[in-house]
């Protein structure tokens, strides 16, 4: 049998990767190549269209205003229709901060201009101003993993701590589309008020965590391989590796509060 391949989209790398998020491509390419996974990674950036049918996991990471007002538009002309139909398909995608505000159905600035958003999440951001108080700081939150369709004891059914660093004015208000992706146990998450950490649909999760996030949450990387590859291939059951720097990683990251 052929040994399964994870096709990686990654979005506007360039543009994109503030606080470490390419790390978490080198974590999920890590993971693959540890088990004999193999790991074929495509990067798109302004202009370039986005085939859903090519990729089993899409990635995009954080940036400054800046930097999403030129994206907001590309991802809107060029891969937005893909994104949202591909989520539909069942194709998993990780969007943090910068991305996972776009991904949504808008984002205004800190200057009230109103950026168009992908549709992939049900909800919208508002910055407040810019003389309001940044989300800035470590956080920790609480996931409970619902289990895979196909396999519901692959997952852990308690609750999983995930640790990072989160940086964003923005405020996140999630529609009844999309449900949180976890809840915060100490930081700011979503908007600093209901206590919302995120947002899931499908196979995708949208979440403010840096820091880098898959590095120091073993149990999620390895949640979003599963649902990535179960999509082409089906239930696979990954094999344990040596996760005990990711763990020491994810204890500090606990005592930094």
């Amino acid at each position: 049998m052929t040994a399964p391949v994870l096709r990686v989209a990654h979005l506007y790398p360039r543009l994109m990767n503030i606080y470490g998020d390419r790390g978490n491509i080198m974590c999920l390419r890590h993971r693959c190549e540890a088990r004999g996974i193999g790991f074929e990674l495509t990067e798109l950036g302004m202009g370039e269209s986005f085939h859903g049918d090519a990729y089993d996991l899409v990635f995009a990471g954080g940036a400054q205003d800046r930097e999403q007002r030129g994206v907001a538009y590309d991802l809107l002309a060029t891969k937005a229709a893909a994104l949202r139909a591909a989520v539909e398909d069942g194709v998993a995608l990780l969007a943090v901060c910068g991305a996972y505000q776009l991904f949504g159905r808008f984002y205004r600035d800190a200057s009230g201009a109103e950026l168009p958003g992908a549709g992939v999440f049900d909800l919208s951001t508002e910055h407040p101003g810019v003389d309001a108080k940044r989300c800035i700081g470590n956080i920790i939150c609480e996931w409970q993993p619902a289990g895979r369709r196909s396999r519901p004891e692959a997952l852990p059914a308690a609750i999983v701590t995930i640790v990072g660093f989160e940086n964003h004015g923005g405020r996140t208000r999630l529609g009844p589309g999309a449900r949180p992706f976890a809840r915060v146990r100490h930081g700011f998450g979503n908007n600093g008020e209901d206590g919302s950490e995120g947002a899931v649909y499908r196979n995708a999760i949208g979440t403010y965590v840096h820091g880098s996030l898959l590095p120091k949450n073993p149990v999620l990387a390895d949640a979003v391989l599963a649902a990535a590859l179960e999509r082409r291939y089906g239930a696979i059951e990954l094999t344990p590796i040596d996760d005990r720097a990711e763990l020491r990683a994810h204890a500090a990251a606990l005592r930094l509060r």
